[in-house]
């Protein structure tokens, strides 16, 4: 079931449209979590409850594996969680009380509860003897709060277009007068009549409550409703259509309308006038009946329909001398209170429920609803949102435009066979949240001065105390018997003789003379009663304007106190939009700053990422190079290293050859080697030769005789050292030159 608290006006002007401001203050739909006990101590539990506001989910035991191969635990948050030890009391509380004071305020609200077949909800919205659920305890609070500022029955009067009349006091007693003479019309019991035992003892005494901030200078009546949307049809619960034992007629729907205020509501639907809490009840106990239940699987008495019970708050101010109902239409305020029971949320396949009656498309409807809302606040685009798709959803859309606050509560059966549905019910909750609606705003307030009713009523009980205290009506018999004794004595009245002419006149004229008299009395007696009452009504006001002066006293000094306040206010207003400007202005530099700083930041990251590559691509280039030239200078070393062994092995070879022509001294020749090369500069700079060939010298001595052979016999050995010198220089010079080839 779910509470709707209305705002609208008796004909009130038609506003431009039903879109909202842009920077109307937003609150996010209030979703609460309520765990039932299990059934059975061996039924396995898959809820476990975290914290006040976190549960959390275990797959059972015989439950398959995803893909995965597990089912992971998954918490999820609420606005609060309520245990299975919570009270209907405590859950009040914090969820419907806040709701029923709002509706006292002329403001909008909406209360429904969500979940699986056999969660609990018609239990939390109900309850039952002993246990009252959120229904009745909401109906308790509301007729506690306004009991003493009831008006009259059929003084308020449905103008069924979703408005309200204000009749008067004439139209009204007629009213009555027929109600009470339409004998096949049963009354509706009263406070004071014996209540119907299944509400009888739903509240205890000791948890009454009511509301302390009630507006005495206002007049209120309640009207209830019951309908019921079953397969995408409305139905009206309390209406009384004749029965036909022969041929039973089906209930004819209902259909949706617009009201000048863009407000949804149920057109052609009985809305009656209630005065106590009983009688709300027996209302509410007669459309009960009629509601369609059925036998699924999961539950005997399952509620395959969407059940809306609303409460209707008129409420209008006092005239100026808080007597009377002020009769302006404008000043007529109307507020509504609804709550909704929704059908189980379980798919078909586990309440073996016919195909025909399943009611699972509205709760998809609004699933959608909802994730349309979510994205085009989140993302802030502008798709339309299907409202129209399920009558649920259609007639709640102004809730969820911003009439008004939005409350679910998620009714969760920790059993574990209802484990995936309870999954599906914790992902539309958590979805949910996420939604806002618009804040309401409050009413108007009456443009009359406070407090006329308690005025009233201190002049009612102050004046015939007045007037006693200076005199009233005359009661005493010892004063009625002086009153008549100084009245004119009456002649004899006997008549003796037939032709008395005397006696009847004298006593006519005697009587007319006391009538006189009485009436001058009766004249005197007016005057001096009205006197009495001008007096005392005039010390009573004058006691009250002096009163007023003191108040007017007062007005003006808070009066004065809130200008200087105001003033307090606006300077400090101008301060802080200097400061704010400072402030975007310092955040607009330090925002730019930042940006230079990233954009620096990201050209000294790049930079260092090109020196980097740069390096690493100089260190292989010198790699590759050093490694080419080591390569290059081993082959040039060893094919010089090769030349140089092939010349010194041909060196070595004319060396022997040279030998052998020295020692043959008997040929009377000498040949001589005489190396030929080029003279270069070394790296250390000095000077290199590099042999290129060897002179061969000969020297020819003539043959002389044995005389002169003697004389020579001592050059001979003079010219072998010189040879061996000069053959041994060579060679030297050969090995220093390969040297030097080799390390420079």
């Amino acid at each position: 079931m779910c509470f709707f608290i209305t705002y609208s006006k008796s004909k009130t002007p038609r506003r431009p449209g039903p879109k909202k401001a842009s920077n109307t203050e937003k609150d996010p739909v209030g979703v609460y979590c309520r765990i039932r006990p299990l059934g059975t101590e061996d039924e396995e539990c898959c809820v476990e409850m975290i914290s006040s506001s976190t549960i959390q989910l275990h797959a059972p035991d015989g439950l398959k594996a995803n893909r995965n191969g597990e089912y992971k635990e998954t918490q999820y948050s609420f606005k609060k969680v309520f245990g299975i030890n919570t009270t209907q009391m405590e859950l009040f509380e914090d969820v419907a009380k806040p709701l029923v004071e709002d509706l006292i305020h002329c403001k909008n609200g909406l209360l429904f509860t969500y979940g699986v077949t056999g969660s609990g909800k018609t239990f939390t919205m109900t309850g039952s003897p002993g246990e009252g659920g959120l229904l009745p305890r909401s109906l308790d609070m509301l007729f506690n709060s306004i009991g003493p500022f009831q008006a009259k029955r059929f003084v308020f009067k449905p103008d069924e277009k979703n408005g309200m009349e204000i009749q008067n006091q004439v139209d009204a007693l007629l009213e009555r007068q027929k109600r009470d003479s339409q004998q096949s019309v049963p009354k509706t019991p009263s406070s004071r009549q014996r209540a119907d035992p299944e509400f009888a003892d739903m509240i205890s005494s000791e948890e009454a409550c009511k509301s302390e901030n009630v507006d005495e200078d206002c007049c209120f009546s309640v009207f209830v409703s019951y309908i019921e949307i079953y397969n995408n049809y409305i139905y009206d619960l309390l209406e009384d259509a004749p029965y036909d034992p022969i041929r039973p007629k089906p209930p004819q729907s209902k259909i949706l309308r617009e009201d000048q205020n863009h407000n949804m509501y149920v057109a052609g639907c009985t809305e009656v006038e209630v005065k106590s809490t009983e009688e709300a009840f027996e209302v509410f106990w007669k459309g009960q009946k009629k509601r369609r239940i059925a036998n699924t699987q999961l539950n005997r008495e399952s509620s395959r329909s969407h059940s809306v019970f609303t409460v209707k708050l008129a409420q209008a101010p006092l005239d100026a001398d808080g007597d009377h109902i002020l009769q302006d239409k404008n000043q007529v305020n109307v507020s509504q209170l609804c709550l909704v029971d929704l059908a189980g949320s379980e798919r078909t396949s586990r309440t073996k429920f016919s195909p025909h009656r399943n009611i699972n498309q509205s709760l998809m409807t609004l699933r959608t609803c909802m994730e349309v809302l979510r994205e085009n606040q989140m993302c802030g685009t502008n798709k339309m949102v299907p409202y129209r798709d399920s009558k649920v959803t259609h007639l709640f859309k102004n809730y969820f435009d911003g009439e008004g606050k939005v409350r679910m509560i998620v009714c969760v059966n920790p059993n574990a066979d209802d484990y995936e549905e309870t999954m599906l019910v914790m992902r539309f909750a958590e979805m949910t949240q996420e939604v806002e609606v618009a804040r309401p705003v409050d009413r108007p307030i009456c443009f009359l001065p406070a407090g006329r009713r308690h005025r009233n009523q201190a002049f009612r009980n102050e004046f015939p105390r007045r007037l006693d205290e200076q005199g009233g009506p005359i009661n005493d018999p010892v004063l009625l018997n002086q009153l008549i004794e100084s009245l004119p004595a009456l002649p004899p009245c006997e008549v003796v003789d037939p032709a008395d002419d005397q006696t009847l006149p004298r006593l006519i004229e005697v009587l007319e003379k006391r009538q006189r008299i009485r009436q001058m009395m009766t004249e005197e007696f007016n005057k001096t009663g009205t006197g009495l009452q001008l007096n005392a009504k005039e010390t009573f006001l004058h006691d009250q304007q002096s009163k007023l002066g003191e108040k007017e006293k007062v007005i003006i000094g808070q009066r004065t106190e809130l200008e200087r306040l105001e003033k307090k206010s606006k300077t400090l207003e101008y301060k802080i939009d200097i400061l704010q400007k400072t402030t975007g202005m310092y955040e607009q530099d330090k925002r730019s700053l930042q940006q230079e700083l990233e954009t620096r930041e990201q050209r000294l990251q790049r930079e260092l990422s090109e020196r980097r590559r740069m390096e690493q691509r100089m260190q292989g280039m010198v790699t590759d190079t050093k490694l080419k030239w080591e390569k290059e200078c081993e082959r040039r070393v060893n094919a010089k290293q090769l030349e140089m062994q092939n010349k010194l092995w041909v060196k070595d070879e004319k060396l022997k050859q040279l030998k052998a022509i020295v020692t043959e001294s008997s040929n009377g020749s000498v040949s001589l080697l005489h190396p030929q090369g080029n003279v270069f500069k070394t790296r250390g700079g000095g000077q290199a030769v590099q042999f290129t060939d060897i002179e061969t010298l000969k020297q020819e001595y003539q043959t002389a005789p044995s005389r002169k052979r003697r004389s020579g016999s001592a050059e001979g050995p003079v010219q072998m050292d010189e040879i061996e010198n000069r053959v041994r220089f060579y060679y030297h010079h050969c090995y220093y030159h390969l040297y030097l080839f080799r390390y420079h």
